[in-house]
């Protein structure tokens, strides 16, 4: 028996086209139930952790502006306790800076937590 290449070729094409294609498995295409509660999990989590975030930048920005009033009040109070001590002197001069109990000089982060 010749059989041509032809020949197998015709065959072959003819039982790839009558055979049905067998739908995949779902529980291998989704992820299903646990891949919900999985992400959702993710979700929630990734939402409460930028609130806290965004509280704690906030706090830190008040912080710093009170911290500013403060100072600025401080120099404004020593200006015109200066002033009132000496009235002859220089309204040019530096105003000194504020210090800490300690005798330092105040740095931004100084307060105790």
């Amino acid at each position: 028996m010749l059989v041509s290449i032809t020949d197998l070729l015709v065959r072959a094409s003819v039982v790839i086209e009558t055979t049905a294609p067998t739908p995949p498995d779902e529980d291998l295409i989704t992820p299903g139930v646990v891949g919900f509660i999985a992400t959702f999990f993710v979700a929630v989590a990734t939402v409460l952790l930028i609130i806290d975030m965004v509280r704690r930048v906030r706090r830190v920005n008040y912080r710093d502006q009170i911290r500013e009033k403060l100072l600025l009040e401080q120099a404004e109070a020593q200006m015109a306790t200066t002033d009132a001590a000496d009235p002859d002197a220089d309204p040019d001069a530096a105003p000194a800076v504020p210090t800490t109990q300690a005798g330092d000089p105040a740095a931004p982060g100084d307060e105790p937590r």
